[in-house]
């Protein structure tokens, strides 16, 4: 599911503006979402059996057979899902709010309930005292997220709020942690730990994802890579903090502006850090971008002298990386070069040439596209930049003044891709959704039109897809269906 978090701004985007068609239906809908709704054997909530809503989805999946499952109580704008995948189970959690708390309860592939865990107490939301949220803002909503170690797989359940908030106390701003084994049972379950990991952010300045193998929350800023960060060890409940990034990297003293350090993400060796303005990367006292750079790239960036390299993204234990390619006045010679590295070790197994460019800003430096990849992790892509990790192959999909350009949604495992053709100035709605063909040479593509559904996991045990729409009654409406 890391991945499909990272993915989840474009599908929202995307198919929630558009996919407003049929009403909820599934087990767990809006109803039960409230308390309300028949009594299951084990006192959970049940919704009546429905038809299952028939979806426009692309040709390797049924859009009429699966399950929906609707969850009443996520606001029309947020910036995130609370769903998730639970490792080596072939199975996927979601949140459900109700009166006495959250609520996590997973459901296989072919619609059997699983474990369901007790209601979880999140802190009070930051801007609780200003009147929540308003309708033209994006929601800071509980979510979940997912993280394999040594082995074992685990669900989190995260809030970012105050805790010991009240008319007494001024409280500590937190987010808490609510960690479950993948492979729980049962209903009520407990979680095996809860942490509260203190940081300092308005609403929208939280990200918690476990992109380079450990879980990392991280704050302060908007976007995905946030500038301080916290290491969470999750069978432990140990923390370790990454207050100032500018620190842990010893080329950061060597270096012109170098004052906007921050952890991308953390491996078991240790924090993934991108230097300041994004040249310059590594992993300190392991490796260092310099080391690793792809072979005729030069060491030093055009402008200022600074380190060459930027770090793009991280997912699945990968980074994306662009490179400078030389040039006089700043402009490069060439387009750049991008590569794929180990999140560990800094090897590099893959790169190429593609003419998409992207240059960060100095107050916001988040990339304009998530970094994704397929489930078992060979393909890996942002917006046009693509890879094919086993073939060591990289394929680009920027607009060549004919060819126009495609940014990638989501990839399954047999290397097919769903993306969005770049249309100017179409709405979510007029956004065309192209079917992508990464073991062609060239990425062979084909238009599949707009108000198709663009998955958000491709491959739930045996071949499914995960979609998102929004209902009649605008609720959230998550919809398993089968693949070919």
């Amino acid at each position: 599911m890391r991945t499909a978090k990272a993915m989840a701004g474009i599908v929202l985007s995307v198919t929630l503006a558009a996919g407003c068609s049929g009403s909820g239906g599934g087990a767990g809908g809006a109803d039960a979402a409230n308390g309300k709704g028949r009594t299951g054997a084990f006192g959970e909530q049940l919704e009546a059996a429905g038809p299952t809503v028939k979806l426009s989805v692309p040709p390797q999946y049924d859009g009429s057979k699966g399950w929906d499952e609707t969850l009443g109580w996520v606001p029309e704008s947020v910036g995130s899902l609370p769903v998730a995948s639970v490792p080596r189970t072939g199975s996927v959690a979601l949140l459900y709010g109700s009166p006495e708390g959250y609520t996590v309860k997973t459901r296989a592939a072919d619609g059997r309930a699983g474990w369901s865990s007790a209601p979880w107490k999140v802190p009070i939301p930051v801007n609780a005292d200003e009147g929540g949220t308003s309708s033209d803002e994006v929601a800071e909503i509980p979510d979940l997220t997912d993280v394999e170690v040594d082995g074992r797989g685990y669900v989190v359940a995260y809030a970012h709020g105050m805790s010991g908030k009240d008319a007494l106390h001024e409280g500590t701003e937190v987010v808490r942690l609510a960690v479950f084994p993948a492979d729980s049972s049962g209903v009520g379950v407990k979680p095996l730990r809860e942490v509260d990991v203190p940081v300092s952010g308005s609403a929208q300045q939280v990200r918690v994802s476990a992109d380079g193998g450990r879980l990392l929350v991280a704050y302060g800023e908007r976007g995905p890579y946030p500038r301080s960060g916290v290491a969470v060890d999750v069978t432990t409940g140990s923390v370790t903090p990454y207050e100032d990034p500018n620190k842990l990297l010893p080329q950061c003293t060597q270096a012109t502006l170098c004052q906007t350090s921050r952890v991308m993400a953390v491996s078991p060796d240790g924090p993934l850090v991108s230097m300041g303005l994004g040249y310059g990367f590594g992993v300190p006292g392991r490796w260092f971008s310099d080391s690793v750079r792809p072979d005729g790239v030069p060491s030093k960036a055009p402008v200022l002298e600074r380190w060459n390299g930027r770090a793009y993204g991280v997912t699945n234990g990968r980074l994306l990386a662009s490179w400078a390619n030389g040039g006089k006045d700043g402009e490069p010679d060439r387009p750049p070069t991008w590569s794929v590295h180990d999140v560990r070790t800094g090897a590099l197994p893959a790169r190429m040439e593609c003419a998409y460019k992207e240059t960060p800003g100095i107050l916001d430096q988040s990339p304009a596209h998530a970094t994704i990849a397929s489930p078992s992790g060979r393909y890996l892509a942002a917006g046009p930049v693509t890879f094919d990790v086993e073939r060591k192959k990289g394929i680009c999909l920027e607009g060549d003044g004919n060819r126009k350009t495609i940014s990638l949604a989501s990839i399954r495992d047999d290397g097919t891709a769903y993306g969005v053709v770049d249309n100017g100035e179409a709405t979510a709605s007029e956004a065309v959704v192209a079917q992508i063909d990464l073991n062609s040479a060239s990425g062979d593509a084909k238009v599949l039109g707009a108000g198709v559904d663009i998955p958000l996991l491709t491959d739930v045990a045996g071949g499914g897809g995960l979609f998102l729409a929004r209902d009649d009654n605008k609720n959230l409406r998550v919809s398993l269906r089968r693949g070919h």
